[in-house]
């Protein structure tokens, strides 16, 4: 997606273009909007803006004076020029800056429209010039691959730059291999992998994800032909690279890439019931649903919040409440229980990754809850077992809690969050020095108190997008932004695209 900045001292110009373009069907995303040229060279200077529409006619600063300053700070920037007036003096002026088109109010959005696709047109040249001239083609090849397999980008979006890169990304389905503890892309084992593709000419993407493992993605048109050449691949590396822990992830179709590389993932964990040389098969240690799910539906959000705020009596209840309801939507079978109770382990291992030390969870008596699953022959150990290995985590959290403080502050911002909220108003509010409180707040959740306050807003923004049809501006200011264009730059900050994006997604 490339940002746009409206610029126009008319309101109803300026709400009218940002809500009757579909900017996202032209691969834009509107970043910022200003009243005056002043404020849009301010906001130019923080927000990386690639195509500026701005009026002409403007207070403070005009149209050309602001396209003149703008491309000093950013002498790339492409600009659309809209104006009440057809005048020569004006046009001259601006073909003389070099913009895009010079569109007369009223605005015919037949011709904008065709403005806006020209425009991307010539950034994506732009951008693909930048790749060539900068060598990093392999870099941005595998940021753009961990977003699709992360469901971080809209397909249109990833068909057009996979083009540039040439990408093959073709089939209808995809099953996810994960190499952990394999090094840098230059090592052998990375060029032993290529050429084995190469040589069988396997249908296989492989990228390395942002923790520096190699992932493989094996697509093809049948759905047992892309799980036979994945666990080809995980046998040829277990043979030749004995070291290396291997996932592998579910058989999930073409648009839903990501449950297969997550399942990968969670199966990466199963290690610590696995022998170093096993391979960890999702499938067969975890069945789910043809399509990669499972079939019992769990708020993973409820226990990230319990776990969050070391509730131990609602944990079980939640913990008890999934199990029940996995007894009736699966049946009694036993190895059905034990699958999904490894499963339900996994995923709340991963859930405390973010705030509990990985030591916890390396240690004996957590291992051995897996072990134990693998010999429960009933609902009722299952559930004391699962109990048992969440309250183990608790306790150690709160050992580690040295400050009730924080957890006053972390439900004040639960149940405050849309309201404005710094450190010095809290430091009044619980009689503490603001300073102080913002170095605790770091020490005991690992991020700083502005970067964790965005972070849960954008959080309840992502569940308003997903649970409602409220447009994203109103989104913005349910969960205290009200500057849509700082919304959208938190939200793209935080989650890796755009609100519409992020929509166009569920």
């Amino acid at each position: 997606m490339y940002r746009v900045m409206i610029v126009d001292d008319e309101p109803f110009i300026l709400d009218g273009l940002c809500d009757a373009v579909d900017w996202s069907s032209f691969g834009l995303e509107l970043s910022a909007r200003a009243d005056n040229g002043s404020m849009a060279l301010q906001k130019l200077e923080d927000i990386p803006i690639d195509l500026l529409i701005t009026d002409i006619s403007m207070p403070i600063m005009d149209g050309l004076t602001l396209i003149r300053k703008a491309r000093e700070l950013r002498p790339e920037l492409l600009v659309i020029i809209l104006s009440g007036f057809n005048e020569f003096d004006y046009l001259k002026q601006g073909m003389q800056l070099g913009i895009e088109n010079y569109l007369l109010k009223p605005i015919n959005f037949t011709e904008l429209s065709a403005t806006l696709r020209s425009t991307v047109q010539k950034l994506n040249d732009s951008l693909l010039r930048y790749v060539v001239k900068e060598d990093d083609i392999d870099i941005i090849r595998d940021a753009l691959l961990l977003r699709k397999m992360t469901g971080q980008i809209a397909p249109t979006d990833f068909d057009e730059r996979a083009i540039m890169l040439g990408i093959n990304f073709v089939g209808q389905y995809v099953t996810t291999v994960i190499v952990q503890g394999s090094g840098q892309r230059e090592n052998r084992l990375y060029d032993d992998l290529m050429l084995t593709i190469q040589q069988q000419q396997l249908n296989v993407v492989s990228f390395h994800n942002n923790e520096g493992d190699i992932v493989l993605v094996s697509i093809a048109d049948q759905q047992e032909g892309s799980r036979e050449v994945a666990l080809q691949l995980a046998l040829h590396l277990r043979i030749q690279h004995c070291s290396c822990k291997i996932a592998i992830g579910s058989t999930s179709l073409r648009g839903n890439e990501q449950l297969s590389y997550e399942s990968a993932q969670r199966a990466l964990q199963l290690y610590m019931l696995l022998k170093p040389e096993d391979i960890a098969d999702y499938e067969r240690f975890l069945p789910m649903t043809s399509d990669g799910s499972s079939k019992l539906e769990i708020d993973w959000n409820t226990y990230s919040k319990a776990l969050l705020s070391k509730d131990k009596e609602q944990l079980d209840e939640r913990i008890e409440a999934d199990f029940n309801r996995l007894r009736d939507v699966l049946g009694i079978r036993p190895e059905q229980l034990r699958s999904l109770a490894i499963e339900m382990l996994t995923r709340l291992k991963m859930e405390l990754d973010g705030f509990i030390r990985t030591d916890v969870w390396e240690n004996e008596p957590f291992q051995s809850s897996f072990e134990k699953v693998l010999y429960a022959s009933n609902l009722e150990e299952l559930l004391a077992i699962v109990k048992e290995a969440i309250s183990t985590a608790i306790d150690e959290l709160i050992r580690e809690d040295k400050s009730p403080i924080i957890r006053q502050v972390l439900q004040h911002i639960e149940a405050n969050y849309a309201e404005d909220m710094t450190l010095k108003l809290l430091g009044m509010q619980y009689n503490i020095h603001p300073v102080y409180l913002g170095k605790l707040f770091h020490k005991e959740t690992g991020d700083s108190f502005t970067d964790y306050f965005n972070r849960y807003r954008i959080n309840r923004a992502k569940v308003l997008l997903k649970t409602t049809n409220a447009k994203v501006h109103e989104i913005a200011r349910e969960v205290g932004y009200w500057e849509t264009g700082y919304f959208h730059k938190q939200f793209k900050k935080y989650v890796g695209i755009s609100p519409i994006e992020y929509k166009e997604l569920l």
